[in-house]
């Protein structure tokens, strides 16, 4: 198994995730809150997006079967959301915070495994998209709320640039690394500075 920087990276974007989804169901007014919708909330926030990345690429089983580090990844999230609930919700910023970083770090690996498969650079580039924006969208949908890539506020793009822009870095030979933080780090300036300006991309308009 490959215990690398990037490894790591990738289960704290499993973790932050699943604080994000957990979060959501203990803060939902109009939802009971057990420990059982609270734990799969979170559970599937963490693993919409790169088990869909997996199936469509063919890569069984699925990551979070496969590598059972992602599972424990899992657990400590939730259980930090279950021991420091007021401290986390005062730290995220509405989701903000731990939605931003988990896209951020999700883009980036989706993109990289799906390079590894030997996909081309654009499927590549919307499988890493994928990758970090399918399991909010999950997560929204379990809430009946409106999943974030249908606000106004610029968010599968920021994912979809920081996707390109690690496809670039790595034709030219960048660490690994170095493009790891680089691009997910990208894809965190962008969406902050979207939330902070209400940047949105132009509307398409079809009746007058």
């Amino acid at each position: 198994m490959d215990f690398s920087f990037s490894y790591y990276i990738g289960l704290a974007g499993i973790m932050v995730f699943t604080i994000s989804g957990a979060l959501a169901a203990l803060e939902h007014k109009d939802h009971h809150h057990d420990l059982f919708s609270v734990f799969f909330t979170g559970f599937i926030t963490a693993i919409g997006g790169g088990t869909l990345r997996d199936i469509t690429l063919g890569n069984y089983p699925v990551s979070w079967v496969r590598d059972e580090n992602i599972l424990w990844a899992i657990f400590l999230g939730f259980l930090l959301v279950i021991l420091l609930p007021r401290l986390l919700t005062k730290l995220k910023g509405e989701l903000f915070l731990f939605d931003t970083l988990g896209i951020g770090i999700y883009t980036v690996l989706g993109t990289r495994i799906a390079l590894d498969h030997g996909v081309n650079f654009f499927a590549s580039a919307l499988l890493g998209m994928i990758s970090a924006i399918f399991g909010g969208v999950i997560r929204d949908t379990l809430m009946n709320a409106v999943p974030f890539i249908f606000r106004k506020e610029i968010y599968a793009t920021a994912c979809l640039v920081g996707s390109v822009l690690y496809i670039v870095l790595n034709v030219w030979d960048v660490n690994s690394n170095v493009n790891l933080i680089v691009s997910s780090s990208v894809v965190v300036a962008i969406r902050v500075l979207a939330v902070r300006y209400n940047l949105g991309l132009p509307k398409i308009k079809i009746f007058d």
